[in-house]
């Protein structure tokens, strides 16, 4: 239990004894860090006991300040201000809780919540790499998971493969046409992106084609129907539904060598899932939950033969489910891959991260399940976040005009290497320590900057400035566990403390003020972890840890540590040094960011 729920608990038990007949209960009392002006450590406001109590503020303040600081051993005095009971924690509890915990990871080892969750997340399409647009969704995706995970939650990490419908045809048709058997083997290009080439070639072709069609005197939306290439796709794409043996086979094959080349960037990447789903799998489910809708009245269907649900009383539109010739939309698969999830995991909620583009796409997904009557509409949470921009603008994937992921992370680490070489930082470690030195700066950079922004708000990544050493970013962190590490190994204590260099601590001297500082930031990470994990908001763990990193420099700035006052002052900081390398680990590997040893 953290101090703040300590101080609530202890303030509880003490108001309900100073005060039995008055109903007070635990909603009744807020604290909050005392402000910097004033002196404390915690606040508890007391203006919602006022009335209960029919007493001024003071006078409760004074009566519960003098109760805590007697009975409970957690505080040495209080100050009132202005109907605010400021608490100063006592040095005996810091150092109790540093001895207890130090050696600890206190913070993921909570009680499980028994919910099991579910986070979506990566969800590419097979007919074009990852690019840089997916990695926000990606690093989100993991962060959450692994946050939630420390939070009590069991959590199932997936990835929906968007394997089938027009956009995967475009890119096979494409290379029937042009491609004259080229292979990834035999063109020495990565799976995933030679697919990709091909459906930036069908929207070149399909561009040419509609140009000649407007030409020949056809408008506009009728050339963008009739261009042949987009006829050929539209005819693949209902041969593979029939089961046309060579369409299918086509369509492995090609897959095949797009699922490849992810594999080879997530585990660069350092990502990894415990269930993927194909789209291939749940579009069937989707159409019969369709149909069913249809059966039931819920659904109608128009002249053409398309069924559709009618959702303008409740403020939207009316939504396409089956296309007229019977293929599926997005829609209809998303529907079956909800249910899927729901029925195979036994979820009690399912985390769909998915960009703020598609809001509107899941508020019907949720609603049009909840018309169906399936359970698994209530527990859907869309984790929208914002785009991702470079400093060039957005990205269109057809036209060609993205950066793809595995080109950002190679950038990202190339840069590592020559901030490092610039800086004169690479004496003393072999090729390989380097190599995996620059990629834990690199890939450590990328995700970082990307999760440091709550994820509702849209963004531009500027690669220079997230490898910044003296900025807002992972390279910081790194720099300062580092450090730590540095002063651990001049000392000779490893960085994992051993309880019996804990068990010994003993401080006569009353506690400086950055000592007690740090000591506070440390004691209040458990609450940083679990308000990420209620607000879906990695960011605030981004956010604490390079605060935590902040003051640690700020604190070895201003009081040495291999020349202490005393022994006593050197154990206590040693102490307090190894357990900010542990929590600022601990916070970073949950943003899937290693910290290295030495920079």
């Amino acid at each position: 239990m953290t101090l703040t729920n300590q101080l609530k608990q202890a303030a509880l038990a003490a108001l309900n004894q100073l005060f039995p007949d008055a109903a007070i209960n635990i909603d009744m009392i807020a604290v909050n860090e005392t402000k910097p002006e004033f002196t404390g450590d915690y606040t508890l406001v007391l203006f919602p006991l006022v009335k209960l109590l029919r007493q001024k503020p003071d006078a409760i303040g004074k009566t519960l300040g003098d109760h805590l600081v007697a009975n409970t051993g957690m505080f040495s005095g209080y100050a009132i201000v202005s109907g605010f009971l400021n608490l100063r924690v006592s040095d005996a509890f810091w150092i109790s809780f540093l001895k207890k915990e130090g050696a600890n990871a206190w913070y993921g080892n909570k009680a499980a919540k028994g919910r099991k969750v579910m986070v979506e997340y990566s969800s590419p399409n097979t007919n074009k790499p990852l690019h840089f647009g997916h990695l926000r969704n990606i690093f989100l995706g993991a962060a959450m998971s692994e946050t939630l995970k420390v939070d009590g939650n069991e959590v199932v990490k997936a990835n929906l493969i968007n394997d089938r419908g027009i956009h995967i045809c475009k890119s096979m048709i494409a290379w029937q046409r042009y491609a004259n058997g080229a292979t990834p083997e035999s063109s020495g290009i990565k799976g995933d992106h030679l697919v990709g080439d091909y459906y930036v070639k069908f929207n070149d072709i399909y561009k040419e084609e509609i140009a000649a069609l407007i030409a020949g005197g056809m408008d506009e939306k009728q050339a963008a129907k009739d261009a042949p290439i987009m006829l050929e796709a539209q005819e693949m794409l209902r041969k593979w539904e029939a089961g046309d043996k060579e369409t299918y086979d086509l369509w492995q094959t090609m897959n095949s060598w797009v699922y490849a080349g992810f594999k080879v960037s997530y585990e660069k990447m350092g990502i990894s899932f415990d269930k993927i789903y194909y789209e291939s799998d749940t579009y069937l489910l989707g159409k019969k939950l369709a149909l069913d809708g249809l059966d039931k009245g819920v659904l109608f269907k128009k002249e053409d033969g398309s069924v559709w649900i009618d959702l303008k009383e409740d403020g939207l539109d009316e939504k396409l489910l089956l296309r007229g010739d019977g293929t599926s939309v997005y829609m209809t698969q998303d529907l079956g891959t909800a249910k899927l999830k729901y029925d195979e995991c036994n979820l009690n909620q399912s985390v769909y991260v998915i960009a703020d583009e598609q809001n509107y796409h899941m508020q019907v997904l949720k609603l049009i399940l909840k018309k169906l009557g399936e359970p698994c509409a209530d527990g859907i949470y869309h984790l929208s976040y914002g785009m991702v921009e470079l400093p060039s603008g957005k990205m269109k994937s057809r036209e060609g005009t993205v950066v793809d992921a595995d080109d950002m992370v190679a950038e990202m680490v190339n840069l590592a290497r020559v901030q490092a070489e610039e800086n004169g930082k690479t004496a003393g470690f072999s090729p390989e320590e380097l190599r995996n030195l620059f990629n834990m700066i690199g890939l450590g950079a990328l995700k970082f900057y990307l999760l440091r922004v709550d994820p509702k708000k849209k963004m531009i990544f500027d690669p220079k400035e997230s490898i910044d050493l003296h900025g807002y970013t992972a390279t910081f962190i790194q720099y300062a566990h580092a450090r730590i590490c540095s002063i651990l190994r001049k000392e000779q204590r490893t960085i994992v403390p051993k309880p019996e260099d804990l068990e010994t601590l003993v401080v006569h001297e009353e506690l400086m003020a950055l000592e007690k500082k740090l000591l506070r930031s440390l004691e209040h990470y458990p609450d940083v972890l679990s308000d990420a994990a209620a607000e879906f908001n990695p960011s605030s763990v981004c956010n604490y840890a390079f605060q935590l990193a902040q003051l640690f420099n700020t604190f070895y700035d201003v009081h040495s540590i291999a020349k202490a006052e005393n022994e006593e002052k050197k154990q206590l900081r040693l102490a307090i040094a190894t357990m900010t390398a542990s929590v600022l680990r601990h916070a970073m590997n949950l943003m899937g960011i290693a910290l290295p040893e030495k920079m």
